[in-house]
């Protein structure tokens, strides 16, 4: 699986701000979730129970 996300100084992957809309990601990541699109990022993971991103993309994809 490829990642699109920039990685910091130290080679983590740089978190992605918690209050990005779920349309951004599904156009970054090419991927349909089937929710609001201006659901907040934090939101979709906390309902679906995601402790991050990278789990999410992990399951999507």
């Amino acid at each position: 699986m490829t990642n699109d996300r920039d990685r910091n100084l130290d080679g983590r992957w740089r978190e992605k701000r918690d209050d990005t809309h779920i349309w951004t990601i599904e156009e970054e990541y090419g991927i349909d979730l089937w929710v609001r699109s201006d659901m907040e990022l934090w939101t979709y993971l906390k309902e679906n129970n995601y402790e991050t991103l990278s789990d999410m993309l992990k399951d999507k994809r």
